[in-house]
Formats: C-alpha cells, sequence, structure tokens
C-alpha cells in the first residue's frame, strides 16, 4: 500500500522513481551529447589557414569524433528506452550494497590536487614522489620504510623517461642542475 504523501507527491510516487533508476543509463546519453556538441561547436569555430585546406583539414577528426558521439548517444537513447540494460561486470569483486569509501576518494582528490599544484614550484620528481607515495597511502599500504623510496625511484625513473628520452620537458624544480 502506498501511504497518501507519495500519492500527491509525483517525484516521491514509487512508479517515477523506479522509471527513473531502471533508465538511468540515459545519463550517458545527455553526457555523451553535450560531449558530442560541445566537440563540434570547437571544431566550427576553429581558425583554419587558407593554405591548410584541403580534402582533409584540421577539422576532419574533431568533426568525425563530434558526430560519432552524436550517433552514439542517440543510439544507446533508443536502446535503453526500448528496454535494453547494460550488464553487470562479472568478474568484478565489488559489493554494490557496500556504500562508497568517500575517505579513500577525499584522499586520493586531495593528493592529485596537490601535486598539480605542487608541480610546478617543486618540479616532477618531488611532486611525482609525493604523489606516488600519498595514492598508496590512501590505498592502504602503511609501508612507511618502502613506500617513499619506491616513489621517489618512480617518480625520478618516469622524469628520466619522459624529460630525457622521449624529449618531453617536464619540470625540474630545484632538482633542475642536478637531473
Amino acid at each position: 500500500m502506498t501511504t497518501p504523501a507519495a500519492e500527491t507527491n509525483p517525484k516521491t510516487a514509487p512508479g517515477r522513481r523506479s522509471w527513473l533508476r531502471d533508465h538511468s543509463e540515459l545519463g550517458v546519453c545527455v553526457l555523451l551529447l553535450a560531449l558530442g556538441v560541445l566537440v563540434l561547436t570547437d571544431a566550427l569555430t576553429m581558425d583554419v589557414d587558407i593554405t591548410q585546406r584541403g580534402p582533409v583539414g584540421p577539422r576532419t577528426v574533431p568533426m568525425v569524433v563530434g558526430i560519432g558521439l552524436l550517433v552514439i548517444a542517440a543510439l544507446l537513447a533508443v536502446d535503453v528506452l526500448r528496454g535494453g540494460r547494460g550488464e553487470a561486470e562479472g568478474g568484478e569483486d565489488v559489493d554494490l550494497s557496500e556504500p562508497a569509501d568517500w575517505r579513500t576518494v577525499l584522499l586520493l582528490s586531495g593528493i592529485f590536487l596537490g601535486a598539480a599544484v605542487l608541480i610546478e614550484p617543486a618540479g616532477f620528481p618531488v611532486a611525482g614522489a609525493l604523489l606516488f607515495w600519498g595514492a598508496a597511502f590512501a590505498l592502504g599500504s602503511r609501508r612507511v620504510d618502502r613506500d617513499p623510496l619506491i616513489a621517489a625511484v618512480l617518480s625520478l625513473l618516469t622524469y628520466v623517461v619522459f624529460d630525457k628520452l622521449l624529449g618531453v620537458p617536464l619540470p625540474g624544480g630545484p632538482l633542475m642542475g642536478v637531473l
């Protein structure tokens, strides 16, 4: 039996709530649609030099991607409205009845933001080491004797591979003269 409050308030009516829950994939459709419109708008407003024009110019790939996003959004919406549902991952070890671990999410978010702020003044090796060590800590590792050393080696190795071997300039910070 429904309560009188549920019958008078359409937002809390069981039929409306279950329809939205059953068609929650439409949120992905809206996201894909917005992303497609954004990509197409950006591609159409792109400044193209007259000498760069030809059969395949700089607008071609963004136009194809934007149109593809719109087509996928439309096809997904049609499928969802016809009753199609995504299948749950069979190999995942996630218990969906458990609440989200917001402490870990917030710790990781803070660590990523901190690394983004520190990368310019402290350099990639220092910011990367703090990022790797902080991520390991947030995800449950409590080996303070080993984790900082692994994070420092991993960060320096990443810096050397990208900056020296691949030629992708990364900020060195105070270690710029040493490395």
